[in-house]
């Protein structure tokens, strides 16, 4: 048996980050009580529908120490009376000399309210992202003396610092990560490299294939636009710049359309350089939009690209969701060389890979999807068949929940 965990999220719910939702709710459903502490408040206006059917209350922390003052205040006086706010408070200052930023005041501050009002029962604490929820879960597991452990994703693994990194896999628990090459480079980074596969373990997030299912294959009957489906936030990793470029490079007589679905800081700006390279015609974009809109659009699309490359500042993509749900659909995907997506696609197999930040090499691959229907159809079918027999969510979930001392139904006879 175990007691209750907190999780301690960047902020939820999130429209981007239904990875961790499916994970929340999968470990719900094999007997883990879950209570969800947020660092920050939502912002998207909807939400998928995995978050109505998760049961865990959610508490928010102050998301800048200067809004809540009386409630921090409050949470600093209590914490100083907890058995290790000293251990904590000597940490946070260790970090703090090495990172002197308004960030890591407000790390502690918000450590300081999570421990004071953190439940009584609860008896682990859980991070998602090696960042800035790991950081407000390392200073309030120190004062209330209690174990934990967390998850690394991406970008919180490729731009923290490794003093960081290395500290915080000496005092949690376990951690997991979703790519082989971010769990390669944790355990560059843990303290002891005899035990560095059992302190960092490699655990891909997999889809809900119950949420995915296999539709049945329309008929291609060659009429109409090939229609191209790209999804993520417009933000640099995601290399939407470099797609509109190779677009702009397929022959003028090819006849497609694109279709974007998400948000992010850089919409407006792409959508002005589609204005410059003449395809804003050619374009619709969406917005941000929940899962299942973005299923009916897989299902709709014959063609699924993502263009992904590494950041100016290291920040890059891990293993993207939506291409396993892209091919769970049985869409012919095609996406770039980086991070951990040749762990998912094999290259002329099931999907199509070309190097990050080459438009040219983009828009040839694209070019071959689009004018070749026999080949989207065979690279879809494997896919789709990599994805159920590899990354089937409901697999890791059972091997993620014995870490949380769960004993998963056994699954054997199941598909």
């Amino acid at each position: 048996m175990t007691g209750p965990v907190a999780f301690v999220l960047k902020g939820y719910p999130r429209l981007s980050e239904t990875f961790i939702a499916q994970e929340i709710l999968g470990l719900e459903q094999r007997g883990l009580d879950i209570r969800l502490i947020s660092l920050r408040h939502p912002t998207d206006s909807a939400t998928h529908p995995v978050h109505a059917e998760i049961r865990a209350p959610v508490s928010y922390l102050p998301e800048y120490l200067h809004s809540e003052p009386l409630r921090v205040l409050r949470g600093w006086r209590k914490a100083r009376r907890l058995p290790g706010y000293r251990d904590a408070w000597a940490a946070w200052m260790a970090d703090f000399k090495r990172d002197r930023t308004r960030n890591r005041l407000r790390r502690f501050g918000q450590a300081c309210v999570l421990a004071a009002e953190l439940p009584q029962d609860v008896v682990r604490l859980h991070f998602h992202f090696l960042h800035t929820p790991a950081s407000v879960t390392r200073y309030a597991a120190m004062m209330r003396h209690l174990p934990w452990s967390g998850s690394a994703h991406a970008k919180d693994i490729w731009t923290s610092p490794d003093w960081e990194i290395r500290e915080k896999l000496a005092q949690c628990d376990w951690l997991v990560t979703c790519t082989a090459s971010g769990a390669a480079h944790l355990r560059k980074l843990a303290p002891d490299p005899k035990t560095a596969d059992q302190r960092v373990a490699l655990q891909y997030h997999g889809i809900d294939l119950d949420r995915f299912p296999l539709p049945n294959p329309m008929p291609d009957d060659g009429a109409g636009p090939i229609t191209i489906l790209s999804v993520g936030r417009a933000v640099p990793k995601k290399g939407f710049g470099d797609l509109l470029v190779a677009l702009s490079h397929l022959p003028k007589e090819l006849d497609w359309r694109l279709i974007h679905i998400g948000g992010g800081k850089l919409l407006s700006s792409l959508k002005q350089q589609a204005v410059d390279l003449n395809l804003y015609d050619r374009i619709e974009w969406r917005g941000p939009q929940p899962q299942t809109t973005v299923l009916e659009a897989l299902r709709q699309a014959d063609i699924f690209v993502l263009a992904s490359k590494i950041a100016k500042d290291g920040d890059r993509d891990g293993l993207p969701n939506v291409l396993m749900e892209a091919q769970s659909q049985g869409l012919a995907v095609v996406a770039t060389e980086v991070s951990a997506i040749p762990e998912l696609i094999q290259s002329e197999k099931t999907g199509l890979l070309v190097p990050p930040g080459d438009p040219v090499a983009l828009s040839e691959a694209l070019e071959r999807l689009i004018r070749d229907g026999s080949l989207r159809q065979s690279l879809g079918q494997a896919g789709a068949e990599r994805v159920r027999n590899s990354f089937n969510a409901a697999h890791e979930l059972d091997v993620l929940a014995r870490r949380f001392g769960l004993e998963p139904e056994d699954r054997s006879d199941g598909p």
